[in-house]
């Protein structure tokens, strides 16, 4: 993130019109300037809808939605690469690492509109390992823009392509979007599945393995 945007950010509490509990405290990082321009915007979104944004129920949604759009934005402001690389350790094993059902939630581009579901991610090293918990922080990284899925499968495979240079990548993502059952064909229970391999993963049997695993419950 830049030394600008940092210097522009405020600590403040993400559910601030609410009392807090059992010393329960959510505190996020939001660029004020942003935050007010935004809020603009949705005030006049309002409008257009045919509500008032001066009632009562409505007065602070502009802010509220302001700050969830950047939150669910904030990828744009995260190197995935680096994520990588502030974690990676040289190591002799040459088989197959998978985390698995990563949670994911990003935004369609074309409406706006969520999507989730679950990740699957594996690496075969190739002299450097990395830490576990960067995997599902590079897939947090590229789902929280706006996205499609195929795009977003490729990034993940790509970025860890790009930085730990392993024999070979794996990427599946399941996902449900909610511009497909809220609006459109409306239908609920469907959901979209994407895929992306390269080097060890393209041999049959290595695939195969990944999909197996993926698909057991070994917990």
């Amino acid at each position: 993130m830049s030394s600008e945007i940092v210097k522009d950010m405020i600590v403040e509490n993400m559910m601030d019109d609410y009392p807090q509990q059992d010393g329960y405290e959510k505190r996020d990082l939001y660029n004020a300037g942003t935050i007010k321009e935004l809020a603009v915007h949705y005030s006049e979104i309002l409008k257009l809808i045919g509500e008032d944004p001066t009632r009562e129920g409505l007065l602070k949604t502009p802010e509220r939605v302001a700050k969830a759009m950047q939150f669910l934005t904030h990828g744009y402001d995260l190197e995935p690469e680096e994520i990588l690389r502030s974690a990676m350790f040289k190591e002799d094993y040459k088989q197959m690492v998978i985390v698995k059902d990563i949670e994911l939630y990003s935004m369609c581009e074309h409406h706006m509109i969520p999507f989730f579901g679950k990740a699957h991610v594996a690496y075969i090293p190739n002299g450097y390992i990395v830490g576990l918990s960067k995997l599902p922080r590079v897939v947090d990284a590229f789902a929280r823009r706006l996205q499609v899925q195929e795009r977003l499968t490729t990034q993940i495979k790509e970025c860890i392509h790009n930085t730990l240079k392993p024999l070979g990548v794996a990427v599946v993502i399941e996902a449900q979007h909610m511009c497909m059952s809220m609006r459109g064909i409306q239908k609920q229970n469907s959901v979209t599945t994407t895929s992306d391999f390269n080097g060890a993963f393209l041999v049959d049997k290595t695939r195969a393995e990944f999909i197996h695993l993926i698909g057991s419950r070994l917990h």
